[in-house]
């Protein structure tokens, strides 16, 4: 079965929620889990649009402060389940190549992650990162909804 798990964290609800049923999959079957964020260069997504608005009463935090807390809320919710959890954070302008690369690079053979279920004109406009990954991946992909 899955040896170990990519689960990409965007830090939205369901991101979250993503998060904890790769958690609890990973205990199931005994594999070791990453949680992983890419923190855009230059131009806010959808999602890091929605980010802000969630943080718009705090004006100190930066990206990778925002990052360390949605990679440390993934590492404890491992934690609490005696699940092996690393993280890590990359930057990159493309968020879907970087979830492809860094299950290719370091071995996952599971990448589980949340759709936020972008359709229609904000689907096109926006692109869905979870899309890319679906096509672009070699490695199975699970969608969380």
């Amino acid at each position: 079965m899955f040896k170990h798990i990519l689960v990409p964290t965007d830090g939205s609800r369901l991101s979250e929620k993503a998060v904890k049923q790769a958690v609890r999959l990973a205990a199931q079957i005994g594999a070791r889990l990453t949680a992983f964020h890419v923190i855009p260069r230059r131009h806010p997504s959808g999602s890091q649009m929605q980010l802000l608005r969630m943080t718009a009463g705090d004006p100190t935090p930066t990206r990778q402060q925002h990052a360390r807390r949605f990679l440390r809320y993934a590492e404890r919710a491992a934690a609490a389940a005696k699940v092996d959890c690393a993280t890590k954070q990359v930057t990159s302008d493309h968020p879907y190549k970087a979830i492809v690369a860094e299950a290719q690079q370091h071995g996952c053979d599971l990448i589980l992650m949340a759709s936020h279920g972008r359709r229609g004109i904000e689907g096109f406009l926006l692109g869905s990162e979870t899309q890319k990954v679906l096509t672009h991946s070699r490695v199975p992909v699970l969608v969380y909804r």
